[in-house]
């Protein structure tokens, strides 16, 4: 399984993309503004987009892509798995005819080029030898975590979090995870604000890492541009040495 890292930025600005990543060529969690990074015959090859919540950062691309693709999808079309809040909010404020056409309807309702896939936490969706699991986690709207696991590998993806038991729990009943991608945010001078807005700073994060009985490479995203030295920083600092700690960049390859 390869993951190409795409955006994972908690902001924009020269080369910070917000979250997107490429699994293997056809494959999307989330998809902020890092997909704009992707070549028109990249994007072609894009067959599924799994969203981990309706956060502007984290779907903002969606629109774009299916307008860019439509002839392609027309032939096969796009699937967004998300759950059913995510959905309804996509469809209520983005795919309303007004800030975009709706593509669930285009170019007619029997045929569009845009499928919703609706997902409940501890569903899976399997893609080949890759099977897709949904988490529930704790954000101020409905979000989810995806665990995919192929030929015996584990690459966990949290979205945006804060600190909650249900994820750990979960991976704690996996033989073991081989890359985890989670968020962290804010620095600790923030905790305040980290725990109003459900994010991680790295001494909550810190704290919940200690439930997680597995070692494992561990990438550190969503940091807020500007600070994500001092951040990273402070991850170092906090969490225990037993795991390998990466700040995430885009355009960053992993093979799992």
């Amino acid at each position: 399984m390869n993951l190409r890292v795409l955006g994972s930025s908690g902001g924009i600005g020269k080369g910070l993309f917000t979250s997107s990543y490429l699994i293997d060529d056809d494959v999307l969690l989330d998809a902020g503004t890092g997909v704009g990074s992707l070549t028109l015959d990249e994007m072609r090859k894009l067959k599924h987009v799994f969203v981990t919540h309706s956060h502007m950062d984290h779907v903002l691309s969606i629109p774009l892509l299916v307008d860019t693709l439509f002839a392609d999808l027309q032939n096969q079309p796009l699937l967004v798995h998300a759950r059913a809040e995510t959905i309804a909010v996509l469809k209520q404020h983005v795919f309303n005819w007004q800030l975009w056409p709706d593509f669930t309807e285009l170019p007619n309702k029997q045929s569009p080029v845009l499928v919703f896939v609706e997902m409940t936490p501890g569903d899976h969706v399997v893609l080949g030898e890759r099977r897709i699991e949904m988490v529930d986690v704790n954000h101020t709207v409905p979000a989810s975590a995806y665990i995919v696991e192929s030929a015996n590998k584990v690459f966990v993806y949290s979205g945006d979090t804060t600190s909650n038991d249900n994820l750990w729990n979960r991976l704690n009943q996996l033989a073991s995870v081989d890359l985890m991608i989670i968020e962290t945010a804010f620095a600790d001078e923030e905790q305040e604000l980290a725990r109003l807005a459900r994010h991680y700073c790295p001494s909550l994060l810190a704290a919940d890492l200690k439930k997680l009985k597995h070692s494992t490479m561990i990438g550190i995203s969503h940091l807020k541009p500007g600070a994500e030295s001092h951040i990273f920083q402070q991850c170092c600092d906090g969490v225990e040495n037993r795991h390998n700690l990466r700040h995430l960049n885009s355009g960053d390859v992993f093979q799992i």
